[in-house]
């Protein structure tokens, strides 16, 4: 089993920038891949970007490229997506996810296993 739980969450203008971290514990060395993702308000989840952990290598969807990034701290086991240049279109509650089965389709959240319980992101006009 491998346990996430996301924090960082919060208000923000639109134009500002909010980190998010996700811990892990567990099993987490069967990890391959940390995926975020998002979900608004009447709106299905959708994907925001994903990193191998071995590689670094990342992956991001084009609605956030170039404003988000997402890196992490092997040593605390913990994957941070910091986000630049919110607009309010990025509110959302936003879920830290893991998966043990590759790096192949990552941004599909049916190949993800464990999953945090999410945190509130709001961007005010």
């Amino acid at each position: 089993q491998v346990q996430l739980v996301e924090s960082g969450g919060g208000l923000v203008q639109a134009g500002g920038s909010l980190r998010l971290s996700c811990a892990a514990s567990g099993r987490t060395f069967s990890m391959t891949t940390m995926g975020w993702f998002r979900q608004a308000p009447g709106k299905e989840r959708e994907f925001v970007g994903a990193i191998h952990c071995s590689s670094g290598s990342t992956y991001y969807a084009d609605s956030v490229k170039g404003r988000f990034t997402i890196y992490r701290d092997n040593a605390k086991n913990t994957v941070v997506l910091q986000m630049n240049s919110l607009k309010p279109e990025d509110t959302a509650v936003y879920y830290c996810a893991a998966r043990s089965g590759g790096w192949y389709s990552s941004f599909d959240s049916v190949k993800y296993d464990y999953w945090g319980q999410g945190t509130q992101v709001t961007v005010s006009s």
